[in-house]
């Protein structure tokens, strides 16, 4: 197993077979498994891991088609990828676990809970891109751009690396072949039905989905959470990870339980 070092924790690199898929995974960490499914720009460890692997197991799985691995023809829809994901889970032999998912990963994350509401003990989502604004169609653009999109300020992050074109290529066709409508009503309909406490995520500063779509969750779902990460673009455990971990902590420890201890629904700095 590959070891990759961090500045504050050291992860383990694997790989699991599921659905004839070869699925890399990054780990790190103790105690009850956290799964993470990222976001359309494939894994990548962030700060916010590594805050979550003192107190959870935390598991990146890399999504079949994402980095450096095959493109992926076979997967037909949403479903059908939260269902591979699921069997991976499996094969690692976890059976019940904690699930995080980022943007496009939150909506594979959100159709697996529904799939499989007894393994999922707490749910999740940051800046989840199930719902979605009217005709927001996924565009081509440059690293500085999708930068400037991503966080509240770029600036403060230093030289990000440059995006290979051949991996963009080609999760671009597989994320907008599996993509469903902006706002579909038999998924909307079957949030209602979710009971697995779930905690909903958006900074306040995010212009890839607008943080007022989290309204809609609180509204579906009955046992949600929705908290507004003050000052973050949409990659809040990239920008705010203190804060994202914090409020992850402390939702996935008390569940039902879960109350922000703040006047309003924001994360001060």
């Amino acid at each position: 197993m590959t070891v990759i070092e961090t500045p504050h924790a050291v992860f383990r690199e694997g790989a699991v077979e599921a659905d004839g898929f070869r699925i890399r995974y990054t780990e790190a960490g103790e105690g009850t498994a956290l799964i993470h499914l990222h976001g359309a720009g494939g894994m990548e460890l962030t700060r916010g891991h590594e805050l979550l692997s003192r107190q959870y197991r935390v598991i990146a799985l890399e999504m079949p088609g994402f980095g450096e691995s095959a493109e992926n023809t076979r997967t037909a829809r949403m479903a059908d990828l939260a269902a591979t994901m699921a069997v991976a889970v499996k094969n690692l032999e976890i059976d019940r676990f904690n699930l995080l998912g980022t943007s496009f990963g939150g909506t594979v994350a959100l159709l697996l809970a529904m799939l499989h509401p007894g393994r999922v003990l707490g749910l999740v989502l940051e800046a989840p891109a199930a719902i979605r604004p009217a005709r927001s169609e996924p565009s081509s653009v440059s690293t500085q751009e999708m930068a400037r999109r991503l966080y509240a300020h770029p600036e403060r992050l230093g030289i990000l690396p440059v995006a290979d074109p051949a991996i963009q290529a080609k999760t671009r066709r597989l994320v907008s072949r599996l993509r469903a409508p902006d706002r579909d009503t038999d998924l909307e309909t079957r949030m209602g039905e979710l009971m697995t406490p779930t905690l909903v995520l958006f900074g306040t500063l995010d212009h890839v989905m607008p943080p007022e779509m989290g309204r809609f969750y609180k509204e579906l779902i009955p046992n949600c959470h929705l908290v507004f990460v003050y000052d973050a673009g949409h990659a809040i455990s990239t920008e705010r990870p203190e804060a994202f971990a914090e409020v992850a902590v402390d939702f996935l420890e008390r569940r039902e339980a879960f109350v922000v201890n703040r006047r309003t629904t924001l994360i001060h700095p």
